[in-house]
C-alpha cells in the first residue's frame, strides 16, 4: 500500500499541481470521486491559480481541514474550529519553510529555493497527518 506522500508525489508526476496532488492523495479517506477533488482543487495551483500567492499545497490542505471538520450546510457553527485548524496548519508550514508563498518557496525573486514543490508537498502530508488526521507518520 502506497503512502499518501508516494500518492501524492505520483499525483504530482501525472501533471496534477501540487494542491490537486495532496488533495487528490486523500479523496479515498473522504468517499470522494478523485476525479471531483482534482477538479474542486485545480483553481489553487501555483499559488492560487498561478498568481504564485499561498502554497498550493498547504491550500490541498485547507481544504482537506474543511472536508474533515465542517459538518455542513445544516449547521453552519463549524467554521470557527475550521479556520483554528487552518492557522495551526500554516503555522507549522511556515515554520518549517520559512514562508508559505510559493513565489518565496521558489525563489522566483531571490534565486534562494527554500523549499521544492516535492519538499513542500512532503509537509504538507506530514502536517495533514498530524494535525488533521491526528496521527504521526513520517514518510
Amino acid at each position: 500500500m502506497k503512502s499518501k506522500f508516494e500518492k501524492a508525489i505520483e499525483n504530482r508526476k501525472k501533471g496534477y499541481n501540487c494542491c490537486q496532488a495532496v488533495a487528490c492523495a486523500y479523496s479515498d479517506d473522504f468517499g470522494i470521486d478523485e476525479e471531483i477533488m482534482f477538479k474542486i482543487s485545480e483553481g489553487f495551483g501555483s499559488g492560487l491559480g498561478n498568481m504564485q500567492g499561498m502554497c498550493g499545497a498547504v491550500s490541498g490542505a485547507v481544504i482537506l481541514a474543511g472536508l474533515k471538520n465542517s459538518v455542513g450546510t445544516k449547521n453552519t457553527t463549524t467554521k470557527a474550529d475550521t479556520y483554528k485548524i487552518i492557522k495551526e496548519i500554516v503555522k507549522e508550514f511556515q515554520t518549517k519553510n520559512s514562508s508559505v508563498i510559493c513565489k518565496e518557496l521558489k525563489g522566483v525573486d531571490t534565486k534562494k529555493v527554500l523549499r521544492t514543490c516535492e519538499g513542500c508537498i512532503e509537509d504538507t502530508i506530514n502536517i495533514v497527518d498530524e494535525i488533521i488526521f491526528k496521527t504521526t507518520s513520517k514518510n
